[in-house]
Order: C-alpha cells, then structure tokens, then sequence
C-alpha cells in the first residue's frame, strides 16, 4: 500500500537516511486506562488495525470512532537497515494527543505531554538485530481543565464552533541515523539590513570538539559561508551573504542552508535546512515587513478536514488550503486554535504566505495558577520548532481568554516570547482579554456593515478603539491595531437550518449570492479604508463540520468565484498609502 504522508516530515532539518514508519500499525482502545497492568506494552498484538498517522476518529484511520476515547495502543515491528549499525538511532514523533509513552521491545524508551508538539528519542540503548517491536500509549481527557484542547468538543457531539475530537498519532513517525555526535537543532534569525544569517545549533548525542560548517547557496551558488564558534554543546556564528534577497509574500526567495558538524576523530553529521532573509517592525500604526507598510489581509484557518480531521489528507491537500486562500486575495493566515503540521509552514514560506502561529489554548482553564505551569512548556515546544520560519510574523499563545482568568498567566506567557523571540511581534490573547501586548486587536461580528464601519468611527477619528471588554481589558497604549476575526457571514446552500451553525444566526443571514458578496465588501472595506488599522483576518477560510462561515466548503469546494473576493480583499489598504 501507499505510505501516507511519504514526504519528510521536517524540512528545515533534513537528513538524507531516515524511514518512514507511517502505515497500518496494531491498535487498539484503553477505556479503562487498564493497559499498561494488562502488558499492552508487551503485548504480541492488538486487536484491530490503524492508518497512521490518522486519528481513530477520522475516517481515513479505517476505524472512524468519534466517541471520546481516554487511552489507545498502537504497535508495529520495523528492522534497523543494516547501514546504520554503527550509528545512534531517533524516533521522532510529530505530533501525539496528548500523553504519549514510548516502548521499544517491551522497555519504557520514554514519554511526553502535549498534544501538538513533537518530541524525539534515542532508542539505541534497546534496539536488537532484526526485528523490533515500536509500541505507544495515548491518554487523552478532553473535558479536563487543565488539558488545552483547541476547537475538540467537549460533548459526545460537535456542536458550534467546537468539532470532532483527534486522540492519539496525528503527524507523522519516523527514524533516522545519527553520528556519536550530531545535530540537534537549529536556529536561524535573518537581518535583513545587514545582509546575514545568525545561526545558533544545539547539539546532542556524545559532543566532542571538532568543526560545524555552514554554506548558504542561492539558486544553486554559494553565497556565504562560515565556522561556527562551539561552547560546550551550542554552537553560533553568523554568515554574511553576497546577494541580498529579501523574502515577501510578493517573491518568497529561500536560501538553501548546508551543515556539517565534524567532530574530532568521528563521523560527520550533515544536515540541510533553508531560510528567508526578511525583516519585521512597527512603526505608527503600521506593521513593517522589509520596512514597507503592509497591510495584512488574514483569514481564520481552522486546519480541520472532514476525512483527516487534525490531519489533511496529503502534503498537496496541506499546499491545496495555501493556495485557494491566495486565489482569494489574502496574504496570510491566523492558523486558529492548533499548531499546525511543519510541512503547512514549509508550504507558506514556498509560497509566500504570511501565518500567526497560536496554540489551541481552549479547555485549559486560565483562571489557576497551574495552568501556567502546563502551558509554558508545551508553547516553548512550539516557539523552538518554528521559529526559524520566514512566513511567520507574530506569535498569539492564547484566544478570547475568560473573564475570571489569572492575569500573570498571559503576562508570564507574553514575556517567556518576547524573551525567546525578539524578531516578531506578539499578541498575547486575540480578541480579549488584553494583559500585555504588542499589538491590540479585538474581534467584532457586527452584521450590518453601517453600525461595523460606526464601532470603528471614533478611533479613525483620533478617539478611542473598539474594545472587546473595556471593564476588563488592559487599557489601549498606541499599539498597532485590528480586527482579527470579522465576517463569518452565514452561507451555507445545500444544508438545512438544523444541521448549520454561523455568526449572525438564520435570521441575518444574506438572502443571496449577492447579497453575501455586498455585505463582504462593506465590512472588508471598513477595515482597509480604516487610517488607524493595520489588518484584518476575515472568519473563515472553510466550512467546519456544522460550522458554514467558510468561503469554501469542508471539502474545499467553491462558494463563490474566487476573483471576486480576490477584487475586493487586494484593494490597496488606507495604512499602505
């Protein structure tokens, strides 16, 4: 059969030899959370098969139970390839929602908590000739408060904004070879002004000194190169590039990235990776990229297929969402409430999408203190797997956060950023309520596009923003300003009222195609034509489930002809001007 998911995994990390362990695996449930007493971690077989990396929920699993689901198995053999005896083996694992241990030949190999960010282990010490055995437990509470979740129901059924539950594998497992001695992350910070990479490397496995070269090409040719200053098991250095090329939306220009890490009397460790030269700002009311305004036309991407669920279909299906976004005229996207797959990221970066990267901060309850403690390593987790992306330009950790939570939660969460990140702007809750931020936004579904442009009249004037919860909010300090989520205009022909949900309800619904369109464009138009507002991000790119907002459908069919919201959203912005 064909292997899901064929294409590497990371691909700002690559490595020639790995193997792919996708496929049809053993499975089975754990209601009772019973089986690791029960031996499952030893066990010869499970009950029943699974597609991974497809969630058993999602039909392309081949088992499709959307109940909720506290704990499951999943087992397969695989042989190490005789070329990499010699070598330490990695088990990386994208994603698994969202406590995962690890066995390898019946042995605890390791384990991790979070449900979107990936993890890796060093299964050298219990791999055997021929034959092993990769065996792995999930549990995943959907309903507990102190378990973020994202969009996943916390009832038996989905029901408006909220839809089936993922549990379990849902990106894709693999192995790969390295050296006594390797690489074991990377960090690329552009400077754009200063024609340079900064490139700083973690590295792992039994560090000896030696060398670690970096060579960046462009189109093929070198264009700079450097040695990399080694202290302890880190390593940086920087490389200046003879031929500039800025990287935007309007011609993404990657550079290719070759490293070599040579340790003292081992063997070397390459690994290919690439990167974009760009620059990010504020200035005014104005967000910079490459010290141009530019007025960031977003949509709301939920990042949920109607066979796969968390997980598209394929690597094209993941491009497929970029592209019929762009057809539409918009620049980027926030990707709503789940860290989405490192292959969308390479995809935006290739075609030069802008993206907010958020975490699924919904069902963690922000009101104890405890909820920091489980959040600030899982969004750690994220901020190091995709910092290095030119595509990303903000970071927002939280979404329209409750009015009883903990303050110091979200401002603990906005400094822990700004200390990793100091590139890229940060919002540190969309919508409300605002602690600290960068960036001041709020969400507004005002249907009636006179009394929308009216709630945003005072401040074009010089007075003050719309505010989701004044009473509540932190007050607003000059930051750049916009309306991250708006629209989410109901549209759904072909589905009765009682199986759709949308902003607005039934009765203010349009009446017709024309009409929708007339509503869009004065809404959009309030926004661009707006002096003070830097942005707008339009609810959503899709439908979802019962959720018929979107301006295609789940299965990604057209509602409208994309040249005509292509028109309206590519008007130039009044802050651009």
């Amino acid at each position: 059969m064909i292997v899901p998911f064929p294409e590497y995994p990371w691909p700002q990390m690559r490595r020639s030899d790995w193997l792919n362990l996708n496929g049809v695996w053993d499975f089975t449930f754990d209601p009772s959370l019973s089986g690791e007493a029960r031996g499952l971690g030893q066990a010869e077989k499970l009950d029943r098969e699974i597609l991974v990396p497809f969630c058993p929920e999602s039909r392309l699993s081949g088992i499709a139970d959307t109940d909720f689901h506290p704990g499951v198995w999943y087992r397969r053999t695989f042989q190490v390839p005789d070329g990499w005896q010699g070598q330490r083996v990695l088990a990386h694992f994208g994603a698994i929602d969202y406590q995962a241990i690890v066995f390898i030949n019946g042995t605890r190999a390791g384990s991790h908590i979070g449900g979107y960010t990936p993890f890796s282990l060093d299964i050298t010490a219990w791999l055997q000739r021929g034959e092993n055995v990769l065996t792995i437990f999930a549990c995943d509470d959907t309903r507990s408060p102190l378990q973020p979740t994202g969009k996943q129901s916390d009832h038996y059924h989905s029901y408006a904004c909220l839809y089936t539950r993922t549990t379990g594998i849902w990106q894709t497992v693999w192995l790969e070879p390295v050296p006594a001695s390797y690489i074991a992350s990377l960090r690329l910070t552009p400077d754009l002004p200063n024609s340079t990479l900064f490139i700083e490397a973690e590295l792992g496995g039994a560090w000896s000194k030696g060398t670690l070269q970096a060579i960046a090409l462009l189109y093929g040719a070198v264009v700079g190169k450097a040695e990399l200053r080694y202290a302890g098991a880190h390593a940086s250095g920087s490389i200046h590039l003879k031929e500039p090329a800025a990287w935007s939306p309007v011609s993404p220009t990657l550079y290719d990235l070759q490293l070599t890490l040579a340790p003292a009397g081992g063997a070397p460790d390459n690994v290919s990776s690439y990167f974009g030269l760009r620059s990010l700002g504020i200035q005014g009311y104005a967000l910079r990229l490459n010290d141009q305004p530019l007025y960031q036309r977003l949509v709301l991407d939920q990042g949920f297929y109607p066979d796969g669920i968390y997980t598209a279909p394929s690597d094209d299906a993941l491009r497929n969402d970029i592209v019929i976004s762009k057809e539409m005229g918009f620049n980027g996207a926030r990707l709503h409430q789940k860290v989405f797959d490192p292959r969308y990221l390479y995809w935006a970066d290739k075609l030069g999408y802008l993206v907010w990267g958020e975490f699924p901060s919904w069902g963690l309850d922000l009101g104890q203190a405890k909820a920091l403690e489980v959040f600030q390593l899982q969004w750690l987790e994220e901020l190091r797997r995709d910092y290095n992306h030119p595509s990303l330009v903000g970071w927002c950790p939280f979404n329209e956060t409750q009015a009883d939570q903990n303050p110091e939660v979200l401002r603990n969460i906005y400094h822990l950023t700004k200390a990793f990140d100091r590139t890229r702007p940060v919002i540190d809750t969309s919508g409300y309520q605002h602690v600290e931020t960068d960036i001041y936004d709020c969400h507004n579904y005002e249907q009636n596009p006179a009394a929308f442009a009216q709630l945003f009249a005072p401040f074009a004037e010089g007075g003050e923003p719309f505010i989701n919860r004044p009473q509540l909010d932190v007050p607003y300090a000059g930051q750049p300003y916009f309306c991250s989520e708006y629209g989410g205009i109901w549209w759904n022909p072909g589905q009765t009222d009682g199986e759709s949900w949308g902003y607005g309800g039934v009765a203010g619904r349009p009446r017709s195609e024309a009409e929708f369109l007339a509503r869009y464009r004065a809404l959009t138009e309030a926004l661009l034509n707006h002096p003070r507002m830097c942005a707008f991000c339009y609810t959503q790119l899709t439908d979802v489930e019962q959720e018929v907002n979107g301006l295609y459908t789940y299965t990604r069919k057209r509602k409208f002809d994309p040249a005509l919201l292509h028109a309206i959203n590519s008007q130039p912005a009044a802050i651009e001007k």
